[in-house]
């Protein structure tokens, strides 16, 4: 099958690449002035950057590849100066280019840094799980990790382009894989309902690489993100949907201290924002009902603990759709129909909380 061609459209278009054995099409993504390339690997996962590294080399590509930690312990300022003094060892100019490997906390960290290198150097990312694929590797959204919060510190630095190469999700733990559906799902509720569709005529496939409908809703849930960003590169407006069912995952990430998978703490955040949604009046008991119905038909959590909920809420206090001391939620009037809740009572959130509470 051939690959699939998604355009971002923007003050800076690029393209997501996504179909099965498509590396070659990376060299392409580069374009012909780059010399070095800073590969950006987990450092537990060197075979996912060796294919990469080859093919770079033998398109002429002086290779430079640098190991990080694994995961979210990658996206600290630690972790990126270490990287910003390489790129000085290495010589790396402006004609120069990074790309990250690997899973969202990676190519996360990958373009922070291309961002803020010489104030900005070329990026093309290289996804090889299933939530860094559909959410975290397109958009332009860089960041890394403060010990007050998630995705504090960062910038907006569009990649030149995407590359979504699916034989790599075949390797990737089941339960990584399914936490990433959190994302796809998320899509459905908030713009494009045949995904839930998709979900519920298969939630046994659509839990493994291998499903019927996974390329479909790989690519649905891409073209959904590159029409929001499209519109809103900064997040000045119809981008805060993508944060739906977000705020409360960011402060469930931060007191599991990032030990929680993002996509099943976006699966709780998700249903506490239909709650939410529902006892504010926007929307009715059939949007959490098939919130949680869908969640759990692929093996996504719906509940936290209740002892939570004080640290919870002093976490959600730093989200960054909040302006001032008044908080913001991104809720639902019904599937496809998003708005904002302001400023809800502190009473309003605490009930939401114990409807999702165990």
């Amino acid at each position: 099958m051939t690959a699939t061609r998604i355009t971002v459209k923007g003050e800076q278009p690029y393209e997501v690449v996504v179909g099965t054995g498509v590396l070659a099409e990376l060299p392409g993504l580069l374009g012909p002035r780059v010399s070095t390339v800073a590969v950006v690997h987990p450092a537990g996962l060197p075979e996912i950057a060796r294919p990469v590294c080859g093919a770079l080399s033998s398109a002429g590509h002086t290779v430079v590849a640098l190991p990080v930690p694994d995961g979210e312990r990658a996206k600290s300022a630690e972790v990126a100066a270490e990287l910003w003094s390489a790129f000085g060892r290495y010589g790396l100019t402006r004609s120069d280019a990074v790309v990250g490997v690997g899973g969202g906390a990676t190519t996360d960290l990958a373009g922070f840094v291309a961002a803020t290198w010489l104030r900005g150097v070329q990026v093309v990312q290289v996804p090889t799980t299933l939530l860094g694929m559909v959410d975290a590797a397109v958009g332009g959204k860089t960041g890394i990790n403060t010990p007050e919060g998630k995705n504090l510190v960062g910038s907006f630095h569009p990649p030149a382009g995407v590359l979504c190469d699916l034989a790599t999700l075949v390797s990737v733990p089941r339960d990584d894989y399914v936490a990433g559906l959190a994302e796809i799902i998320k899509g459905g509720f908030i713009a494009d309902p045949e995904i839930l569709r998709l979900v519920e005529d298969d939630p046994a496939g659509a839990r493994v690489p291998e499903g019927r409908h996974t390329r479909e809703l790989i690519e649905r849930k891409i073209q959904v993100k590159a029409d929001v960003v499209g519109a809103d590169l900064r997040e000045s407006g119809v981008r805060e949907i993508l944060n739906y069912g977000h705020t409360l995952a960011h402060a469930i990430e931060r007191v599991e201290d990032y030990r929680m998978r993002h996509g099943e703490a976006v699966a709780i955040g998700m249903v506490y924002a239909a709650e939410l949604s529902r006892l504010a009046g926007h929307a009715g008991a059939d949007l959490v009902e098939r919130t949680r119905s869908i969640l759990t038909s692929v093996g996504l959590p719906t509940a936290y603990r209740a002892d939570a909920w004080p640290d919870l809420l002093g976490h959600m206090a730093l989200d960054k759709k909040n302006r001032g001391a008044r908080r913001r939620f991104v809720i639902l009037d019904d599937v496809a129909r998003v708005t904002r809740l302001e400023d809800p009572a502190e009473e309003l959130l605490e009930a939401a909380y114990r409807a999702i509470a165990r």
